[in-house]
């Protein structure tokens, strides 16, 4: 292949596919179906905040990592200050590739495909065996950097749409009529779903953090497609991100619309793992459950073979003693032992860390697109997440586990915000930070700009 290159269309759709598989895993299933059912008649303004987070976040953080021309997202951090791009690495990378995301993959794939065939009793020691496979078959097809996209945009991904497709032409074409009442069958039921429900619930699917992650897996890719030069590279990342990303929005809009439209034949669930399983249940019949465990696997495969990779591939260049595949040995073992605490204790754990680095990725995200107005300015940057910082503190604490959440001091201090502190109690107190710090910042750096235009006049 020549080399910088440009990509053949044909290259295009596998790389496409390749971030898509990295992107839709086990969140991306059962987040969209249980918003559907939460919003019931105001379906469409939840969907409408869920695809600003669920997708135009993600998008815009690839953008980013393309626009600043950015290896990493260590390298999109770095501007803020050599400690914080480290610690945001490093924090980033724990919640996605070993504390909460990777696990999760594999609880959710054990929950949906493998529980409802077992007895209760042998649930611990099925889920053992299970994440060992699972963990297992991950590392040994990330064992080679150059065979991901093989693995899973050219074999894996493409079978998970192809089971998606059969789900929605069944759910849609042959059996429409519970999509064609809709607005009927959720007008009547208590709705706790809006617009910011909807933003709020796109962060679970973490994929916001994930782009920020998996630019380091397309960027490598790329390479090896004979793309060099940085400037080709980002544009190439723009164009893969937006086709990856607008066909992962009509998904979640269906998804969404199958959650809303299941409650006209049952009751709203807990979470959207089991309203999943009774859905698929509904339009497939007996082999339901089969199809059901087949998607999860296979989507839920993708996303930690992309999750583990980053990682490995993102601290092998930090630590380069340490290299690539004991990174990649190192995160599937931890989280092979993480996945057995299950899959409630993950989830009850991860919203603080979530609610903590969100903020933080959305402000970097924000300053990566602005990079040709204010290119990697340091005084905007450091201002802008010093300031973002305060109140990814408070979420965190607002959202600690009962066990923390219910001390008098935490909820002390939680009342207090809550009336303190504007948009604190809906979680987005972060925005008016994040503006603040980016204003302060391009006024301080303008202040410095003229002060050395002036000194250096009278020189």
């Amino acid at each position: 292949m020549q080399e910088n290159s440009k990509l053949s269309h044909k290259q295009y759709i596998i790389l496409a596919s390749l971030l898509f598989g990295l992107f839709f895993g086990a969140g991306n299933l059962i987040f969209p179906i249980h918003l559907g059912q939460m919003a019931g008649s105001n379906w469409l303004a939840a969907t409408s905040g869920f695809l600003i987070s669920a997708i135009l976040l993600p998008l815009c953080s690839i953008l980013a990592i393309s626009n600043t021309k950015s290896n990493s997202m260590y390298d999109l951090a770095l501007p803020a200050g050599k400690n914080f791009a480290l610690l945001f690495l490093i924090l980033t990378h724990a919640s996605l590739g070993l504390l909460v995301a990777s696990p999760r993959t594999a609880t959710v794939t054990f929950s949906m495909g493998v529980q409802p065939f077992i007895p209760r009793s042998w649930l611990h020691a099925s889920l053992l065996v299970f994440s060992f496979l699972f963990f297992a078959a991950v590392f040994l097809l990330a064992y080679d950097q150059n065979s991901i996209t093989r693995n899973v945009g050219k074999i894996l991904n493409p079978l998970l749409i192809l089971l998606l497709a059969g789900l929605f032409f069944v759910a849609f074409v042959l059996k429409g009529k519970d999509i064609a009442a809709l607005p009927f069958l959720s007008a009547g039921a208590k709705s706790t779903g809006n617009f910011i429900t909807g933003f709020l619930e796109g962060y679970n699917t973490m994929d916001a953090l994930a782009g920020l992650g998996f630019g380091v897996t397309i960027v490598a890719a790329l390479r090896n497609f004979g793309q060099s030069d940085s400037r080709l590279r980002s544009r190439s990342v723009g164009k893969i991100g937006a086709l990856t990303m607008g066909f992962e929005a009509l998904i979640y809009l269906a998804l969404i619309v199958l959650g809303a439209a299941s409650l006209g034949y049952m009751k709203m669930t807990a979470e959207g793992g089991s309203a999943f399983t009774v859905i698929m249940r509904h339009y497939t019949g007996m082999i339901g459950a089969a199809l059901l465990a087949a998607l999860t696997l296979l989507a839920c495969l993708t996303t930690a073979i992309g999750l583990i990779t980053s990682l490995a591939q993102d601290l092998s260049r930090r630590f380069p003693q340490v290299g690539y595949h004991r990174c990649l040995f190192g995160a599937a073992a931890i989280s092979f032992l993480i996945a057995n605490f299950g899959l409630e204790q993950i989830i009850a754990y991860s919203s603080p860390l979530l609610s903590f680095l969100y903020p933080l990725a959305i402000a970097l995200i924000l300053l990566g697109l602005m990079a040709p107005l204010i290119g990697q300015n340091k005084i905007i940057y450091k201002t802008t997440i010093t300031l973002t910082m305060i109140p990814a503190i408070l979420d965190l604490i607002h959202t600690l586990p009962p066990v923390f959440a219910q001390t008098t001091l935490i909820s002390s201090f939680d009342s207090w915000a809550g009336k303190t502190i504007l948009l604190y109690n809906v979680g987005l107190d972060f925005l008016p930070f994040m503006l603040a710090g980016l204003l302060l910042g391009w006024l301080l750096s303008k202040f410095k700009q003229d002060k050395t235009v002036a000194e250096t006049s009278e020189i």
